[in-house]
């Protein structure tokens, strides 16, 4: 059942014909679109295709949901589903969104249909490899009752109905499947973990499992991220709908609550086979997608980590496709092809700079069994070194200024692969407020000390040729990868042991603020956001430290301003001594 608390709601515009695909309701409407039919200028259908317009679901609580069905068209045969589950709009499309982004993401109108959900799958793709693809209004959008709940039970307990009810209906041979990007694949967590009998496999491409230590409140620090632009340009709902506000949320509270901890997916309970894809580069998912692999408790689980933004590798990779027909075809229409061939673990080492990134590295597991976890200690002259700092340093920065670091530097003797998790132990003080919050970054350098970043699509789809051609107001967290990160309120360093997914990565559980008095000295661990990075004899990994934000962060145009007690003000002093041995540990592989 839903957490005992009480969300706030914030309202949402609604839908007018035509604005993000938007169409009155049409239910008990069928059409058939011909071979052929290009109706959004984009990729023309390879077959006919039937769509059931506002096919209505009612949930366990009378709340009626409704979604498009996609189908193979006069075809007797029994397919199975696949669901597009998000509350962006059912008709809302790829092609609607992508113009937002820098260069649309280097996905081509020639590429998508316009009739794919965005973040989900393709029916032009889908139905002529006989699958029914169902887009959902989940409650509170588009058409559908309610209120709009992101993720959480409330969600996970429509997603079982609705699965149960696709399942039965007259078209679907009784097989269900889930697959999107982001939201699309956050949902799968939840909805999986609810274990409805006919979801058969699942397929979250980059999604985040815990929404508070993931996306809006990570390491303690509240960020909207994104979602003021979702909630602005993209929700729509009924006259009577709101979307939950999670800004107000983290006002009632700042620590973890039963609200926040319905938000983090139970992934032990996800029994159904799992092909999970993740990366180093996306802002949000990260993490989602090492502790979905972590925690699915069986072995028919697949994770493929990759080098590319995510909305590109869905639609713009053929292989992609491929590889996940394999996987359908495998649990939904239960062919034996081969699929358990398919190694449990594959990853990318990042080049950075102008160099692509050197992806389908089959590993053992992850992380790797083999790992070699070295300690380096922050001290002298700026440097990360093997051995404790034989002076006792105090190394300060202006937590108030963007430009304001501590920045610490090792430089490989012979070249080198990291591939895991990486931490940073910090002994850190601040003379004269009671709490701050600490950012880290991982940057590569090239051999002359040039700070590298790494481009998230192939060269030859980008309008560049180089990573230095990109103008300031075209760098985005979309198109470029600076480093992973890792974010720590100081009050919020409480770690539970039982909980951590590894050492390496501590869980903080949040449930209090645990405030400094001014100028102690606490230990901060840091679980820094996993990495697959290559280096070359003479390149440099360099940790940062400091009091914003370290990479790019786009939308704050979006976001109100922070409240004035949450801001970093003056010096954070870094000690680094025997006693007080700050260091970052790195996964060599």
């Amino acid at each position: 059942m839903p957490p005992p608390v009480q969300s706030a709601y914030k309202r949402i515009a609604q839908p007018t014909a035509g604005e993000n695909g938007y169409q009155a309701r049409q239910s008990g409407k069928s059409e058939i679109l011909p071979t052929g039919w290009n109706g959004f200028n984009g990729k023309p259908l390879e077959s006919d295709i039937q769509i059931d317009h506002d096919v209505e679901i009612l949930v366990r609580d009378g709340v009626r949901l409704y979604v498009d069905v996609y189908r193979p068209a006069n075809s007797d045969k029994k397919v199975p589903a696949v669901l597009s589950w998000s509350f962006y709009g059912k008709k809302y499309s790829a092609l609607n969104m992508l113009p937002m982004t820098t260069w649309h993401c280097c996905v081509k109108p020639s590429e998508l249909s316009g009739l794919e959900k965005f973040e989900g799958l393709d029916p032009q793709i889908w139905c002529p490899r006989g699958y029914a693809i169902v887009s959902v209004d989940t409650r509170g959008a588009g058409h559908s009752d309610g209120q709009i709940c992101v993720m959480g039970s409330q969600d996970a307990e429509d997603g079982y109905d609705v699965v149960e009810a696709v399942a039965r209906m007259d078209w679907c041979n009784g097989n269900v499947g889930m697959a999107g990007n982001s939201a699309l694949a956050i949902s799968q967590w939840f909805i999986a973990s609810q274990q409805p009998p006919s979801l058969k496999a699942i397929a979250p491409w980059e999604g985040s499992g815990d929404i508070y230590r993931e996306q809006f409140c990570r390491g303690g620090w509240f960020s909207m991220s994104n979602f003021d632009l979702i909630a602005k340009a993209i929700v729509r709902g009924p006259e009577n709908s709101g979307l939950e506000d999670f800004e107000e949320m983290y006002r009632r509270s700042p620590v973890s609550s039963a609200f926040w901890e319905d938000k983090r997916a139970d992934i032990s309970r996800v029994k159904c086979p799992v092909f999970i894809r993740g990366s180093d580069v996306s802002s949000i998912h990260t993490m989602g997608s090492i502790r979905g692999y972590l925690e699915v408790p069986h072995d028919k689980k697949w994770i493929q980590w990759g080098s590319k933004q995510e909305w590109y590798e869905l639609y713009s990779v053929p292989e992609s496709t491929t590889e996940l027909a394999l996987f359908f075809d495998r649990y939904l229409r239960e062919k034996h092809n081969g699929w358990e061939k398919t190694p449990k673990v594959r990853w990318s080492a990042l080049q950075f700079g102008d160099r692509e990134a050197i992806d389908d590295i089959v590993l053992e597991d992850f992380p790797v069994p083999t790992t070699e976890y070295k300690e380096f200690y922050l001290g002298d002259n700026k440097l990360l070194s093997p051995s404790h700092s034989l002076t006792t340093q105090r190394i300060s920065y202006d937590s108030e200024d963007r430009h304001s670091f501590a920045e610490f530097n090792y430089t490989f003797e012979k070249p080198a692969r990291l591939i895991g998790l990486p931490k940073a132990v910090l002994y850190m003080s601040c003379d004269g407020h009671d709490d701050f919050t600490v950012f880290v970054i991982l940057r590569k350098k090239d051999k002359n000390g040039k700070d590298l970043m790494h481009l998230n699509f192939p060269f030859d789809a980008t309008p560049v040729k180089s990573i230095d051609e990109i103008p300031e107001s075209e760098q985005a967290s979309l198109n470029l990868h600076l480093g992973s990160v890792g974010i720590l309120r100081a009050s919020h360093r409480e770690i539970d042991e039982s909980k951590s997914i590894h050492p390496q990565f501590p869980f903080h559980p949040h449930k209090r603020q645990d405030k400094i008095s001014p100028g102690t000295i606490v230990k901060l661990e840091i679980g820094i956001w996993a990495m697959g990075v290559d280096f070359e004899e003479g390149e440099s990994i360099s940790l940062r430290v400091g009091g914003q934000y370290p990479s790019i962060a786009e939308y704050k145009s979006f976001s109100r301003p922070r409240p004035e007690h949450e801001l970093n003000r003056g010096k954070h002093v870094i000690h680094c001594s025997e006693e007080h041995p700050s260091a970052l540990i790195l996964p060599y592989i």
